[in-house]
């Protein structure tokens, strides 16, 4: 009797007493919860530009084409996400873990090409990178005849954005040309010039010296078209005999020798590139 009252005294907890209130079964009161050591997984694309092997774009092209198996079965569509449990080759190359987003700068030398394959069978600069280094992708290119800074990362996502000439970031070249060169013609740069329909966007030029027939300009730019500075100095009827380029955004050339490569501190990479870009 006594054990009967005292079992109709007890109140429920609050969570079983909704329950019974409700006529429905109760919840266990503690929710499972997903292991934290669970894999986040990513898409495909994102994997392999953050391997430094291509940008997303490419990378779905690369798909497209064959060039990507994933637990030996080989992929038709980008729409695939993957974990570090996978197993993700590329032209029958496994592709490495995560690895920490890096930034190098290289004094490239006139005579290579900006380029992982030459049809033509000409020097690349990835031939001439340290032993050391790993797979690394350029921030956009300089011509085969171009020399000095060249920008090299292990991050495709970075190269992306490094590239797009919304930064704002100013390309600065050294140029010499054949001729005498006409400091009126070369003001009228900064609102920039068609040229074969061609727009190109402003360009700050100054002449820095003239010896004889020959002469020494300084340029700035943001958008970087191919071969932009040859092309608007041909159509102002100067021939480049040299280009070197000197600072790319924040990051300058300095005294680094030619052929040389120098790795960026995390910290001015941090600092200088915008901060809602995520790096590894």
């Amino acid at each position: 009797m006594t054990d009967g009252n005292a079992s109709a005294n007890v109140r429920p907890s609050r969570l079983n007493y909704g329950a019974i209130m409700n006529d429905q079964p109760a919840k266990p009161e503690n929710k499972e919860t997903k292991p934290k050591d669970t894999p986040k997984g990513e898409r495909i694309a994102k994997v392999m530009a953050r391997a430094g092997l291509c940008s997303r774009r490419e990378a779905e092209r690369w798909i497209t084409d064959g060039r990507v198996i994933v637990d030996g079965k080989k992929l038709d569509s980008p729409a695939l996400t993957v974990t570090d449990n996978n197993i993700v080759t590329v032209d029958g190359n496994v592709i490495a873990g995560k690895q920490e987003s890096k930034l190098w700068r290289y004094h490239k030398p006139a005579g290579l090409i900006v380029s992982h394959n030459d049809p033509e069978g000409r020097a690349t600069v990835f031939e001439k990178m340290p032993e050391h280094m790993p797979r690394v992708i350029s921030i956009g290119r300089l011509d085969y005849n171009s020399e000095g800074l060249l920008l090299m990362t292990n991050d495709g996502d970075l190269a992306r954005l490094m590239e797009n000439p919304k930064t704002g970031w100013i390309r600065r070249y050294r140029v010499r040309v054949n001729g005498r060169v006409d400091e009126k013609e070369l003001f009228k740069l900064v609102d920039g010039v068609t040229i074969s329909g061609i727009r190109y966007g402003s360009i700050k030029a100054s002449l820095d010296s003239q010896k004889g027939a020959n002469a020494w300009v300084t340029m700035a730019l943001t958008e970087g078209k191919n071969r932009e500075i040859r092309v608007v100095m041909e159509h102002l009827g100067y021939q480049v005999t040299r280009l070197l380029r000197t600072a790319y955004g924040p990051f300058q050339l300095g005294n680094l020798q030619r052929g040389a490569v120098a790795e960026t501190s995390r910290r001015m990479l941090k600092d200088s590139i915008p901060k809602d870009f995520k790096l590894d």
